[in-house]
């Protein structure tokens, strides 16, 4: 363990005050914090853990191989929902024909599937936040994924302005969630090794 000897702390000012608004987000410092707004309350992520970079990228290699030409999946794109609702999703699917042409921030109408991977820092803001708000702003389809459970792949759509109670797919079976197109794995392909 590391030890802070006194008088080293390092700290981040932030500009602006709270509630904030995705303009002040804009002008916060590139410090290694991934910022969302909720409802102008700041969520502040660490970088993420080398588990969940993986499975990140076996997901988006699974859903790029299986993406007809006309969709893409895209890692960590910036999602703005409202002047003071902001996320990060880990993995989005969004039409090809925006990639080049939406910016910085994508809209919600532009998600067709928003995947977050649970961490120990953002594992109550996934399972009840972020699905809430992603239904809220109208995204069709939210994939949850849970490390700890072998993993496990919870999947939400959309009925209405709610999502349904969650499909579960466990880790040693084969996967046929619900997506913009049609897509098969099994969750284990996510953490295993190269």
């Amino acid at each position: 363990m590391a030890t802070i000897e006194p008088g080293t702390e390092r700290s981040t000012v932030l500009p602006g005050a709270p509630p904030y608004t995705v303009d002040d987000l804009l002008k916060f410092p590139d410090d290694g914090n991934r910022y969302e707004l909720f409802n102008g309350s700041l969520l502040v992520s660490p970088a993420p853990l080398p588990l969940h970079q993986r499975i990140c990228f076996r997901l988006q290699v699974i859903l790029t191989d299986a993406a007809p030409p006309e969709l893409e999946p895209l890692a960590t794109v910036n999602l703005r929902v409202t002047d003071r609702d902001f996320y990060i999703p880990d993995l989005v699917v969004v039409p090809t024909n925006l990639v080049e042409s939406v910016g910085l921030m994508f809209s919600p109408e532009h998600m067709l599937l928003a995947v977050e991977v649970g961490s120990p820092s953002t594992n109550v803001r996934d399972r009840i936040l972020k699905t809430e708000a992603y239904a809220e702003a109208g995204i069709p389809l939210y994939w949850r994924i849970e490390p700890d459970e072998g993993p496990a792949l919870y999947v939400y759509e959309l009925d209405g302005d709610s999502y349904d109670p969650p499909a579960v797919f466990k880790a040693g079976a084969v996967a046929t969630p619900p997506a913009p197109f049609p897509v098969s794995f099994d969750p284990a392909e996510l953490v295993r090794r190269r």
